[in-house]
């Protein structure tokens, strides 16, 4: 009793440590601003519409048992640690999707119990895994799988480039939002009207465009 408790509660450590490093290093590279985290954090859940890290409206593109065909996948590839596999991840789907640490933490410990993947020496709390013999056996027995997955992140990736929105675009609904915002001047009802007619007209023809 007392070793599933100090197991379960040195695992949540980790999830923890994980999380921190991830934020950490999102906030460092200034990449967590848009749309946060994996919006659906079960395997592959994508939120409504485009979106950093969501997906095409109403698709699913990792199925049941795909996160951890794709994180296996990846770590044949080369040893890494959690934070970058979800970086992987996302520079797969080309900004579309990244999981969240929610998702990928704890299918890493699943691949490990499953002696998939094993732990080798980390750099202060990243767990750094590697891929077993059978680990690479699994993967070779999947290989249709892994290659459908692959295939269908490059379609999404392919999609999601087409849809994003260009920068100039972007950096013109923030200056709209600061001259809300810096305006000057008290707020009359009529100016009220006047502000939402305009935004309301300009969103009309860039609907209509």
């Amino acid at each position: 009793m007392y070793g599933s408790c100090h197991s379960g509660g040195h695992r949540r450590g980790e999830m923890r440590a994980a999380w921190r490093e991830m934020v950490e290093a999102r906030l460092a590279t200034g990449r967590g601003g848009r749309g946060g985290w994996g919006r659906g954090d079960s395997e592959g859940g994508f939120g409504g519409g485009f979106g950093r890290f969501g997906g095409p409206r109403g698709g699913r593109v990792l199925g049941h048992g795909d996160l951890r065909l794709l994180l296996l996948a990846l770590i044949g590839e080369k040893p890494r640690h959690g934070y970058d596999l979800i970086r992987a991840i996302e520079e797969r789907f080309g900004g579309a999707y990244a999981p969240s640490p929610g998702a990928v933490y704890p299918t890493l410990t699943m691949l490990e119990e499953q002696d998939y993947i094993r732990a080798e020496a980390s750099e202060g709390a990243k767990k750094q895994f590697a891929i077993t013999p059978d680990g690479q056996a699994f993967l070779k027995e999947n290989e249709a799988a892994v290659q459908g997955i692959f295939s269908r992140i490059d379609v999404t990736a392919a999609a999601y480039a087409r849809h994003e929105t260009p920068d100039a675009v972007r950096e013109a609904v923030k200056t709209l939002k600061q001259a809300v915002v810096m305006r000057r001047g008290p707020w009359t009802a009529e100016e009220a009207a006047r502000v939402q007619a305009l935004i309301e007209k300009a969103a009309k023809d860039i609907a209509a465009g």
